[in-house]
């Protein structure tokens, strides 16, 4: 195909527009090559700027801007908006991509915003629709995994960047200010890029790191393997009905954990009363076995969640 465009051979294309997607076919003697070009319609355009603005506000007002002031200062929030959205959007897009690639009807991503003054961060983060069934396990396990492997991918060399742009200070014995909890990944980059930091003192994140932090935050959480969080997909793909046990004792594991943070018991209530299930729905073809591929797929899945695995996010 490339060679006939390079060459300028006549080749045959169609455009079709059905619902909200575009389909260009070209043609050729080889193969045809369908390509599906979504609509972006309005809702997805005005939260997308809405969650820009929200988030480049927060990455401001975590730099001492004030933009009542100085407008213009709003513009100390793009390190962290557009490291954060790029994380949250490579997620997002990684289940798409491989939605589409199994022919599984879904929206392109949805950005939620949040005002900074009630959610730290100015997002409550993102999230695609799916649309149509998902009718094996090997779509399911790839679309649920590729989103968090995505994410993670990106929000490593971002926390790289940004803790080597990140200060050290002395540690006080009172302070007000936000305490992040390190995951295991955490403290090796953090070893890797402040390799002489002692016991006195610790890292105050540059805003490039904290969205990177962040990012593992966010992939931590989506891999619970509880209903239909991505680790959910994912642990039904693998293990089939032996899931609505591992998602009952994924739930129940929270309750200690609140003891530790509080941040968990907020998360299992909102688990609990958004899915109301810890279960998985059942997919049409289940008796086709998972690949060794695929199966790898799912243990590196484990082993990115228990590197990303905070006991206590955030400490006051």
């Amino acid at each position: 195909m490339i060679g006939k465009i390079l060459q300028k051979e006549n080749f045959n294309y169609s455009i079709k527009h059905q619902d909200t997607k575009t389909y260009l076919r070209l043609s050729s003697v080889e193969k045809d090559i369908l390509f599906k070009i979504p609509k972006i319609s309005k809702t997805h355009w005005t939260l997308f700027c809405l969650t820009v603005f929200t988030t480049l506000l927060a990455g401001a007002l975590m730099q001492g801007a004030n933009i009542i002031l100085n407008p213009l200062s709003i513009l100390k929030g793009i390190p962290f908006s557009l490291t954060l959205l790029l994380i949250l959007g490579t997620h997002e897009f990684g289940h798409y991509y491989y939605a589409q690639k199994h022919n599984v009807d879904a929206s392109l991503p949805y950005f939620i915003p949040a005002p900074p003054f009630i959610f730290l961060i100015g997002t409550f983060g993102a999230f695609i629709k799916i649309k149509s069934a998902i009718k094996n396990r090997e779509a399911l396990l790839q679309i649920g995994a590729a989103g968090p492997i995505a994410g993670f991918i990106i929000a490593v060399p971002s926390l790289l960047i940004g803790l080597n742009l990140s200060t050290v200070f002395e540690k006080t014995t009172s302070t007000n200010a936000l305490i992040l909890g390190d995951s295991f990944l955490m403290k090796i980059l953090i070893m890797i890029t402040h390799p002489n930091l002692t016991e006195t003192q610790d890292v105050m994140l540059h805003p490039i790191a904290f969205a990177g932090w962040i990012g593992l935050l966010v992939t931590m959480l989506n891999l619970l393997p509880i209903g239909q969080l991505d680790g959910g997909h994912i642990a039904y793909a693998m293990f089939g009905k032996k899931q609505q046990l591992i998602g009952k004792i994924s739930l129940i594991a929270l309750i200690p954990l609140s003891f530790i943070s509080l941040n968990w018991l907020v998360w299992g209530l909102l688990i609990f009363f958004l899915m109301r299930s810890t279960g998985h729905p059942p997919i049409n073809d289940f008796d086709k076995p998972l690949s060794k591929d695929n199966k790898i797929i799912g243990y590196l899945c484990f082993i990115i969640f228990i590197l990303c695995f905070i006991p206590a996010p955030f400490k006051f």
